[in-house]
């Protein structure tokens, strides 16, 4: 009989590992299941020993992105709930994929399902695609008889979060283009346009005023560092993911970032947005808080938020509650701790969860608006009167050629 390797998490909301002997995996992943475990990966033990003896990913096809994602789960919850049995739905969502990618990741669900996996199982098997968060809260629709209503709120869950996304990306992206057009508009004057007047007035016999001068050198400066900065930049590139690989760097700099201004407030509000919605859509979906937490810390992208909701995971199983263990990690809005008491306090945390959800994404948006209507200002001012330092001291120099010829 095969073995298998699997990790899930427990009642307690801990990550477990272990070996089990089965006719197959959906063998292994039902008896997990019937323990009250959330599994997240099942495979043959001889693959898993190989690929870490060679220290590589078997598989290097990259997953679903946010926005087809967001399609197929609200096409397959469109088709649930329009009574259609799960292989009818997922033919149909594979039949009218629009991308390669995305037929050939729902065509190997479909078969496991067609094979007498479950679901969950079968999204479990492509992580590259499903996240634990999405493969907890379907496992927890199947369980409950609720797969329909868990897809569409996983849809809309998904919306919202690549909503935000592209919300914060679009209101930057002006800018963006202005600070490039500001720096590009101010190397081509100092190291093409300014370099131009130097041999006219050594032709005249005159030498150019001190600004020019100074103007000419800086360029001179800016067009010999250029090069270098570009191998800085390149090795910054490779170096700076690697360092914030490690785990230590990484919790300082995104407990520093938190911590910043203006930023760290959008950061704060951001990742309290990204804490509740996924809190309340899984108790929403029957998931126990302390699993729920364990998926939740794994889904804010911020280390510094993520221990902080570990630590308070571990005080709320010894009956403290959320709220007031996360307070004391001081990285969220009070906004966020109020309503999340108010929830426990009421019995109702998962809505009061979703409730913040929406408040902190709309600061967040409110915040990023500010930011951009205080940017574009002072780029702009900051580039004329670069550009009008730059032009005056040309205007100095070709003032300073006509009085040579008087």
């Amino acid at each position: 009989m095969p073995s298998f390797r699997w990790s899930a998490i427990n009642s307690g909301g801990e990550v477990v590992h272990g070996l089990s002997d089965a006719a197959d995996r959906a063998s292994v992943v039902e008896r997990l299941q019937r323990q009250g475990q959330i599994v997240l990966r099942a495979e043959p033990a001889g693959r898993r020993a190989l690929a870490d003896l060679l220290h590589i990913e078997l598989v290097t096809r990259r997953g679903l992105d946010r926005a087809a994602l967001a399609e197929v789960t609200n096409e397959l919850a469109t088709m649930l709930a329009a009574g259609q049995d799960l292989d009818r739905a997922l033919r149909f969502v594979f039949e009218n994929a629009q991308h390669a990618k995305v037929r050939a990741i729902l065509g190997e669900v479909r078969d496991k399902v067609r094979g007498g996996s479950s679901l969950a199982a079968a999204l479990a098997a492509e992580p590259r695609s499903f996240s634990r968060l999405y493969v907890g809260l379907v496992r927890a629709g199947e369980a409950g008889g609720t797969l329909p209503a868990t897809l569409d709120r996983l849809a809309g869950l998904l919306e919202r979060e690549r909503s935000l996304k592209s919300s914060l990306r679009a209101a930057l992206i002006y800018p963006a283009v202005l600070v490039i057009a500001a720096v590009g508009s101010i190397v081509l004057l100092l190291d093409y346009v300014l370099p131009q007047f130097a041999p006219i007035f050594e032709q005249a016999g005159a030498q150019l005023p001190a600004s020019t001068r100074a103007l000419i050198v800086l360029g001179q400066v800016v067009g010999a560092a250029m090069p270098w900065l570009l191998v800085l930049g390149l090795v910054a590139a490779v170096a700076v993911p690697r360092l914030l690989a490690v785990p230590a760097l990484r919790l300082k700099l995104d407990r520093l970032l938190l911590r910043l201004p203006l930023v760290g407030r959008l950061l704060r509000e951001t990742v309290a947005a990204r804490l509740t919605r996924t809190l309340g859509t899984l108790l929403q979906n029957g998931v126990p808080l302390i699993p729920a937490l364990a998926v939740v810390k794994d889904a804010l992208g911020n280390l510094a938020a993520s221990a902080a909701v570990e630590a308070a995971s571990i005080e709320a199983k010894g009956g403290r509650g959320l709220a007031r263990p996360l307070a004391e990690a001081e990285l969220f809005p009070a906004r966020t701790i109020h309503l999340l008491q108010l929830g426990e306090d009421a019995a109702q945390l998962a809505a009061m969860s979703l409730r913040a959800a929406d408040i902190h994404d709309e600061q967040a948006r409110l915040i990023v608006q500010r930011i951009v209507a205080l940017l574009v200002p002072v780029i702009t001012i900051t580039m004329g009167l670069a550009v009008a330092g730059i032009v005056g001291s040309l205007l100095t120099a070709m003032l300073s050629l006509n009085d040579l010829a008087m």
